[in-house]
């Protein structure tokens, strides 16, 4: 059955383009992304340890499976939805990880129009089952600025196929686990953490609207937007990368004392 054909926008029958039949399934755990971060240096140097596992990274970034502006108007959705019902910028954040991880891979066929909302949909509901502790219901999340609407169950088949190709991996170090220990590292007396944090939210937000986002630590992302949202503020515009590099520098050297 072709992938662009019409008929199957809005109905069960949608999902037969996606193999396998339908399973219950229930997400459980949580994520250990952000709940709170982990501030101390010993959990944040484990964090950086983390990052250097060759499997962080799986899918392709040069797949042909997605252009340029199709993957952006998937993004700018997910963050218009975001938005709307207020989801903490992790979610979104996730939502994204996901969506590339999936568009990506290897095993993905090209995709457009239709699909790939219902994807876009798949992965902001997966997304916020982690992280949100009230989640709209399927059909609710379609409400802001969706082309299509999809039935709950259609969506449901095509989250199931979004957690078998990603082997049910939804848990990820994020640049959010960083910024309070950066945002201290700044600014030691507390005043403008919460500023800091905002404002790197945001930009890190932004960020994922790249293409290629995900190439990067999320160390070096939470350390790009710290940095940036630290020369906003005059009061701190003497910060630079050297400073980032002393502090996660002397992160290894408590891992190291730690491990010995």
């Amino acid at each position: 059955m072709s992938l662009n054909c019409p008929d199957l926008l809005c109905c069960e029958s949608s999902s037969t383009v996606f193999s396998g039949n339908r399973e219950d399934y229930s997400l459980e755990y949580s994520s250990d992304l952000e709940s709170p971060p982990p501030d101390g240096e010993e959990s944040i140097a484990g964090l950086l340890e983390d990052e250097r596992d060759p499997a962080r990274i799986s899918f392709n970034f040069n797949s042909q499976s997605i252009n340029a502006s199709a993957r952006s108007e998937s993004v700018v959705w997910i963050l218009k939805v975001q938005r709307f019902f207020g989801f903490q910028p992790l979610t979104a954040y996730l939502a994204v990880n996901y969506f590339d991880r999936f568009i990506f891979s290897h095993h993905t066929p090209k995709m457009c129009g239709w699909a790939l909302q219902l994807l876009s949909i798949a992965c902001l509901s997966l997304a916020a089952k982690m992280e949100e502790p009230l989640v709209p219901s399927l059909l609710d999340l379609q409400v802001e600025g969706a082309n299509f609407i999809f039935e709950p169950r259609t969506v449901q088949r095509m989250e199931l196929h979004v957690l078998r190709l990603l082997d049910w991996r939804l848990r990820s170090i994020s640049p959010f686990c960083y910024l309070r220990f950066l945002a201290l590292k700044i600014d030691p007396t507390g005043t403008y953490t919460e500023f800091l944090i905002t404002r790197a939210n945001e930009i890190i937000l932004s960020t994922i609207k790249e293409k290629n986002v995900f190439e990067y630590r999320p160390s070096c992302i939470a350390t790009t937007a710290i940095l940036c949202a630290a020369n906003d503020t005059p009061k701190f515009s003497y910060i630079t990368a050297q400073h980032a590099e002393s502090w996660f520098d002397g992160l290894h050297k408590v891992r190291k004392k730690i491990m010995n």
